[in-house]
């Protein structure tokens, strides 16, 4: 099952991110660009365009 909780750390992607990449692809771009291990059981946001309130 699924499950977020505290104890987890949380690392948002500082770029926008093409949704439509694979699983690869994501996983490229949090070793490459944000210099991290996928397999320490961190949590990854991306966003894909920038938020804002205009």
């Amino acid at each position: 099952m699924f499950s977020l909780n505290d104890t987890m750390r949380y690392h948002l992607c500082p770029l926008r991110t093409d949704m439509r990449k694979g699983i690869n692809s994501l996983i490229g771009v949090v070793k490459e660009q944000m210099g991290r291990d996928v397999r320490n059981g961190d949590v990854f946001i991306f966003i894909t365009r920038v938020r804002d309130n205009n």
